[in-house]
């Protein structure tokens, strides 16, 4: 396509209220404050939920780690880029999660590149939530087996989905917090139903480890389930870590087979080992800091008594993601910007990242945040959804 093309087609885009804008970041420090564009905003969009991005622990292992081992890893994990902080950070987050080894990948979306693409053959059937991350649905696509997507969150379709065809080997895959609604997949029912069809069941866990469960072990801990109910565990580094990378956590047959064949994790050079040193200094502080966990909490309970009050709607979430759902882009734009004037950085999520016609504000809570400012930002969101009433269509358009 050239330039003329492409030009036409984001002009396209811009029309819609759907071209994206990228926003500097010039200081971001201790607590949720950050400033962007000269103004000095409270981030109430970030992933950031336990507040470790500036904890002083993982700085302080990042800066003597880069002082050890230098700046970056040089090369991939299997050829001469797998440290040592690598080996034990793989180590430490297998006993995070019960499972008896893990995998360290750069990224989420490549790891979960590899969970789907080397256990799922074009003999396979995936099974997966209608909501699943792009990374998850992109995965499915370049595996080449049979899709077929199950209305959100409804156990009873994934397990009517997993009835046809059998013999052929099957992967029932959900994220375990969704990361644009912030609801908890009904992982109990949809352990059942993969257990009855002998099939596998794979969670993305992003945006549930470190905060949901009684210790943060994520959503698994939340409902109860162990490594035989839910054989493949995704999560990442980069959210209530506070740092960078991901991982894929399960029994050692299947991270060997992983490790053999993932072409994702193969091609590509390894983590920074200070980016590791930082990981593995975040877990310990997961560990001894168990307030963390408690106090997003706690404020995301506080952002919705707050709401309910205000007559302001959020969507069913007991995670540390509270979206409201305004509809069109045009209007969550809008709100999104008179927030930003107010000194609030919420940043309004549309299509294709959200379905057609569910635009939104997605709200996200962090342990770094102080009472006062969910209070001022639910006084300053009445105040913008006020003042940006939803567009009505002329009945004779």
């Amino acid at each position: 396509m050239k330039p003329d093309a492409l030009r036409e087609r984001m002009a396209q885009l811009a029309a819609q209220h759907l071209q994206r804008r990228r926003r500097t970041v010039t200081l971001a420090g201790a607590g949720a404050a950050v400033v962007v564009d000269g103004r000095q905003l409270v981030n109430f969009c970030g992933n950031d939920y336990l507040g470790l991005n500036a904890h002083p622990a993982l700085a302080a292992a990042m800066a003597h780690s880069a002082a050890v081992a230098g700046a970056g890893s040089g090369a991939s994990h299997l050829v001469s880029g797998h440290g040592l902080e690598h080996e034990r950070l793989e180590e430490e987050l297998a006993r995070f999660t019960g499972r008896e080894r893990a995998l360290l990948f750069s990224t989420g979306y490549m790891a979960n590149l590899a969970a789907i693409t080397c256990l799922a053959t074009r003999a396979s059937r995936l099974i997966m939530d209608r909501l699943c991350h792009a990374s998850l649905i992109d995965a499915a696509r370049l595996s080449g087996a049979h899709l077929k997507r199950f209305a959100h969150c409804n156990a009873a379709a994934a397990a009517s989905a997993l009835q046809g065809e059998p013999g052929n080997p099957s992967l029932l895959v959900t994220d375990g917090v969704f990361s644009m609604d912030g609801d908890l997949a009904p992982l109990t029912e949809l352990a059942a139903a993969a257990a009855a069809a002998d099939a596998t069941l794979v969670v993305d866990d992003a945006h549930g480890l470190g905060v949901m469960g009684a210790t943060g072990r994520g959503s698994l801990e939340h409902f109860g389930l162990d490594s035989r109910a839910v054989p493949l565990l995704v999560g990442t580094l980069g959210k209530a870590f506070g740092c960078f990378g991901a991982f894929i956590a399960g029994d050692a047959a299947y991270i060997e087979w992983l490790l053999q064949s993932a072409r994702s994790y193969i091609y590509t050079t390894a983590l920074p080992p200070p980016v590791a040193a930082a990981a593995r200094a975040a877990l310990a502080v997961v560990a001894t800091e168990s307030w963390r966990r408690e106090r997003v909490l706690e404020l995301a309970a506080r952002l919705r008594r707050g709401c309910a009050q205000a007559g302001i709607g959020l969507l069913p979430s007991s995670s540390a993601i509270q979206p409201v759902v305004l509809g069109d882009s045009a209007r969550a734009l809008a709100v999104s910007e008179r927030l930003f004037a107010a000194g609030f950085w919420v940043a309004a999520i549309r299509p294709p990242t959200v379905p057609k016609d569910s635009a939104r504000l997605r709200i996200t809570l962090s342990a770094a945040h102080r009472d006062e400012q969910v209070d001022a930002l639910i006084d300053a969101l009445g105040q913008a959804l006020r003042e940006t009433p939803r567009q009505v269509p002329d009945a004779a358009a």
